[in-house]
């Protein structure tokens, strides 16, 4: 009869147990060496990955910063008139906030089609303008435009098209960001 030998009796709990590299208990085969050109691809990944988030969240912060800063546009309502016959184009400043003349834009369309030359008030002298413009439109006048206040200029012949009596003028009055009022009239004449 054969005899059973028991390689090593169990081992009290916390103590060490030796297993020799011959012992076949617990031995696991090495693993297979990586394919080639795969090696460091996780790593190139991770970096992709967290230079799109570092992008990412750079764009989050200027963008935030960027627009967090920004007063709202002055608010103001004002009265277009066109008269044909003295080929002049008044504004009103009827209500709202003081407006800096010299920040304002105003552009100019007849019957849809914008003016060749357009305003750029303040001014005395403009290509497509009559010289001496009123009110708060000459640049000799303070550049403070407030409720009541009155501005006016002439086109001249040399700007086209020409404002004739029932065309439709457009005038729209802004900032250099913002659209602050837009009218329609028919001329007069």
């Amino acid at each position: 009869m054969a005899e059973r030998r028991n390689p090593s009796p169990p081992s009290p709990v916390g103590e060490k147990r030796d297993i020799s590299p011959a012992s076949p208990v617990d031995e696991k085969p090495n693993p297979p060496p990586p394919a080639a050109g795969k090696r460091g691809v996780s790593p190139v990944i991770g970096v992709v990955l967290l230079v799109g988030l570092t992008i990412t969240l750079s764009a989050s912060v200027f963008v935030v910063v960027d627009t967090g800063g920004s007063e709202p546009p002055p608010t103001a309502t004002f009265a277009v008139s066109a008269n044909a016959t003295a080929d002049r184009i008044a504004v009103t400043h009827r209500a709202g906030d003081e407006l800096d003349v010299t920040d304002l834009r105003i552009v100019v369309r007849v019957d849809g089609q914008r003016l060749r030359h357009q305003p750029p008030v303040p001014f005395f002298a403009a290509d497509g303008f009559e010289s001496g413009p009123e009110g708060v439109f000459n640049s000799a006048s303070p550049n403070r435009f407030s409720a009541g206040g009155t501005g006016s200029f002439r086109v001249a012949d040399t700007n086209h098209p020409q404002v004739t009596p029932g065309t439709d003028v457009t005038v729209t009055i802004g900032t250099e960001k913002h659209t602050l009022y837009e009218e329609t009239v028919t001329a007069t004449g």
